[in-house]
């Protein structure tokens, strides 16, 4: 079976890594463009492309889903089967030039948590569980007939980070069963329940923004829903600090939301309703630190300002 493997973070590597070592023919990865990245704008591949790369595997990075050559390029290889994980949306003209069509890994129990970012609304709305699903692509995005799904518990500890390499995992696993079931033709489809769809909105900074008048979980648990990446984040005295880790304190808040209170080496904060206690903080410019490194040269400040926006 010939497969065109569409992706570009690292949450795709997994994905491809069980389709090469499963010995399947990978023609093509499709990945974006190099792009110019950190203070010294140095161009650098995609993750997918490096990995592709180090394999030995053809590299077509289109800057245009719809431009002809690209689909002429495509056509030429007559591929069996297209694999998404984690790329653009593909216009029609491509996800239906292999024989099968393409499918999708989604990191997330479709209908639910349809959109950009699957694993980080999962966390901050405080979910146990979620998954992983793959689907036929068909014009509206995250739409298609369900393959195969599979559950993933979340733990209290997990943040963006862990829950994402347990997906890549869990979802690489998936998609190597997907691929045996279309190669066997054993396999169903069912549609999509439209009553039970949700949305996963791309993660914008007013949404990074702690919001101090929440409630405790609330705000807990957007600060492990954007950990490490994009960072949940407060102001004070007018500049960033970015919040890694918390802990919630069963003590009921005595002060208005946003309020700091420094007890021994702890850094609490009060909300709606309990205290927080912040256990990992970046000041901006600055890196990242524990509570006790951060009180060490802040204090004076906190004292100060006594109170994060």
């Amino acid at each position: 079976m010939k497969i065109v493997f569409f992706g570009t973070p690292e949450f795709a590597i997994p994905s491809l890594k069980i389709l090469i070592e499963n010995n399947y023919n990978v023609v093509a990865v499709v990945t974006v463009p190099d792009k110019e990245k950190g203070r010294g704008l140095k161009v650098e591949p995609s993750p997918i492309k490096k990995f592709a790369l180090e394999n030995k595997l053809n590299v077509i990075q289109p800057e245009n889903l719809k431009d002809e050559n690209f689909h002429n390029q495509l056509k030429e290889l007559k591929p069996d089967l297209g694999i998404v994980v984690a790329y653009r949306i593909l216009p029609v003209e491509v996800y239906t030039i292999p024989v099968y069509g393409t499918f999708n890994l989604h990191a997330s129990l479709l209908p639910k948590y349809r959109g950009a970012a699957p694993i980080q609304w999962a966390l901050i709305n405080g979910e146990k569980v979620t998954g992983v699903t793959t689907f036929f692509l068909q014009q509206k995005v995250d739409t298609g007939n369900i393959i195969l799904q599979k559950e993933v518990a979340i733990d209290d500890e997990d943040n963006f980070y862990s829950l994402h390499n347990k997906l890549a995992q869990i979802g690489a696993e998936l998609v190597l069963e997907t691929v045996k079931r279309i190669e066997s033709g054993n396999f169903e489809v069912k549609q999509q329940n439209e009553m039970e769809a949700t949305l996963a909105p791309k993660i914008t900074k007013e949404i990074c923004r702690i919001k101090w008048n929440q409630s405790a979980i609330q705000i807990h648990n957007l600060i492990r829903g954007l950990s490490p990446v994009p960072g949940a984040f407060t102001v004070l005295g007018e500049k960033i600090y970015k919040i890694y880790k918390s802990k919630i304190i069963e003590l009921a808040s005595q002060q208005s939301p946003g309020n700091i209170l420094i007890d021994n080496e702890n850094l609490l904060v009060n909300t709606n309703d309990k205290l927080i206690s912040i256990l990992e903080i970046q000041p901006e410019s600055k890196k990242k630190m524990t509570v006790k490194e951060f009180l060490l040269g802040y204090r004076k400040l906190i004292e100060e300002y006594k109170k994060f926006e």
